[in-house]
């Protein structure tokens, strides 16, 4: 799996050949699903490949769908069997641009973006956008973020009998470390 994550990376990011380029293998996203006085719905990846353009602010992620960690097994399974369908769709990605990123401005001080951009999930093609905080230190780009999805958006089907349980807006959210490529 973690050579077909790398392999959609290198594809995705075959246009930035010249470009350049900042990265991280080990970023981090999470997704939290959670309703008050039910249990916890948080999963994590700590192995989230991204590659951003740092001439246009160009950016592309995969995450392999396995990878998204929950507190018990049981809840991992059932995510990956019966709601991501991982077998069948094993990634998720992201494709998008940081709107006005000028590498030149960023500073030790965070300053605020938009990312816009198409969620790729459970075989979905959808628009996001994302308020992102970025700036640079030590020769490194730090980004974190978030935004919200809807599971049915994605056509993910959440069973009757636990729709009360699994939140409709969907909190994610990435931090990412990125160096020089």
């Amino acid at each position: 799996m973690k050579k077909l994550a790398l392999l959609s990376v290198l594809l995705l990011s075959a246009g930035y050949a010249s470009a350049q380029k900042y990265s991280s293998k080990t970023g981090k996203v999470t997704f939290e699903a959670s309703v008050p006085l039910f249990d916890d719905i948080f999963a994590q990846d700590d192995n989230n490949v991204v590659i951003l353009n740092a001439d246009n602010g160009e950016m592309a992620s995969v995450s392999t769908v396995k990878n998204f960690h929950f507190k018990t097994k049981l809840m991992e399974e059932h995510f990956n069997e019966s709601y991501a369908e991982s077998a069948k769709y094993p990634k998720t990605t992201f494709k998008g641009k940081i709107v006005n990123f000028d590498k030149t401005k960023l500073t030790a001080s965070p300053q605020k973006y938009t990312v816009q951009g198409t969620l790729n999930f459970h075989g979905v093609d959808k628009a996001v956008a994302s308020s992102a905080t970025l700036y640079a230190k030590d020769g490194k780009i730090y980004m974190q973020g978030g935004f919200m999805a809807k599971p049915a958006d994605y056509k993910v089907t959440i069973p009757k009998m636990v729709t009360k349980k699994v939140a409709e807006n969907v909190n994610i959210e990435y931090n990412y470390v990125m160096v020089k490529q």
